[in-house]
């Protein structure tokens, strides 16, 4: 293979990777904490895109635990759309086992 022929397959690897990138964003999961008294859902660019708070678990005399709750499912979110990103990653470069680092 030529030089030529590496740029080309490199650029449309790049292409393929931005079209999944765009593709992931759109994407959502959904992660919860304290039994889904707090549920979160982030997209595919690790965006909390919303937060659900059950009226149960809201104490002023106890701030704390909702703050743990709420700490506990946006990591869990964040994790789960890495997860997804990942995932896409490895079809897109067929189980290369290759890691692009600022990717996810």
């Amino acid at each position: 293979m030529n030089i030529q022929q590496l740029m080309k397959q490199a650029q449309k690897m790049q292409k393929k990777m931005l079209e999944m990138q765009e593709e992931a964003a759109k994407e959502v999961v959904e992660a919860s904490a304290g039994g889904g008294m707090v549920t979160v859902k982030v997209n595919g660019k690790q965006e909390l895109v919303e937060i659900k708070i059950e009226k149960d678990v809201v104490d002023p005399e106890d701030v704390e635990m909702l703050q743990d709750l709420v700490l506990a499912a946006v990591n869990e979110g964040i994790k789960k759309s890495q997860e997804l990103m990942q995932e896409k990653m490895s079809k897109l470069t067929g189980g290369m086992g290759l890691n692009f680092p600022g990717m996810f």
